[in-house]
């Protein structure tokens, strides 16, 4: 029975945005500090864009932490967090973000058999998250560009692990136009709105300092279709 599961979902066709849930785990400053697989500026601005990009196309976002509680972590920087400012963080201490209790409610209360997860670190709470999650009888999706590893390859290793597992690889620019694919559907016509600015101040080269980032240094985020 598990294989047949393994196996419809390697074969899952297209990720509609109506079929799906957005799952961002451990986007905080103290992991992002530690990326080393890639640009963690750019895992930044993927991330958020995925999650612009999830709020207007209708589809449910759960937001998670670690270790917040304890003194040990910090919150979801606050780039992300802006962008979606009506979602409560599901604070945990388990690295596994499927052994608890509380995030498997959020994650059944949206009601969607399809999640999409990104997270950092790619090696720890992504990679074992959607393996826990692939047992449950959910589609699993994972987008690479906006996760990342404490080295290329513990961040390369973890992919071929969930890919392995049944999960399906994605890329931010690739999932989000899957979302909505036709030009002319109401999905892209909120994708076309979201030319507006995230901020009032003009947009600014990222940059990594102590506290990740200050609100006045946030960059916008402009979706693929704004590009200029």
């Amino acid at each position: 029975m598990a294989n047949r599961g393994a196996k419809r979902r390697k074969s899952s066709g297209v990720w509609d945005a109506k079929e799906c849930a957005l799952l961002l785990i451990d986007y905080q400053s103290h992991s992002m500090h530690g990326i080393r697989s890639s640009d963690p500026e750019a895992v930044e601005l993927n991330a958020r864009c995925l999650a612009k990009a999830a709020v207007a196309s209708g589809i449910p976002v759960v937001l998670s932490t670690i270790a917040v509680s304890l003194g040990l972590g910090k919150p979801t920087i606050l780039a992300l967090r802006n962008e979606v400012p009506n979602v409560p963080e599901i604070d945990r201490t388990t690295v596994d973000a499927w052994e608890d209790p509380n995030f498997i409610k959020a994650v059944r209360k949206t009601g969607r058999k399809r999640l999409v997860m990104g997270g950092v670190k790619t090696e720890a709470s992504l990679a074992y998250t959607v393996v826990a999650a692939l047992k449950d009888d959910y589609e699993i999706g994972f987008v690479a560009d906006a996760s990342g590893g404490l080295t290329k390859e513990a961040h390369d290793i973890a992919v071929l692990r969930m890919i392995q597992a049944g999960a399906v690889p994605h890329t931010t620019i690739a999932l989000i136009t899957e979302w909505f694919r036709d030009w002319n559907s109401p999905l892209a016509t909120a994708a076309r709105q979201l030319l507006v600015r995230t901020t009032p101040e003009p947009p600014s080269r990222p940059s990594i300092g102590a506290n990740w980032r200050s609100p006045s240094a946030r960059p916008e985020v402009l979706m693929p279709w704004e590009q200029a």
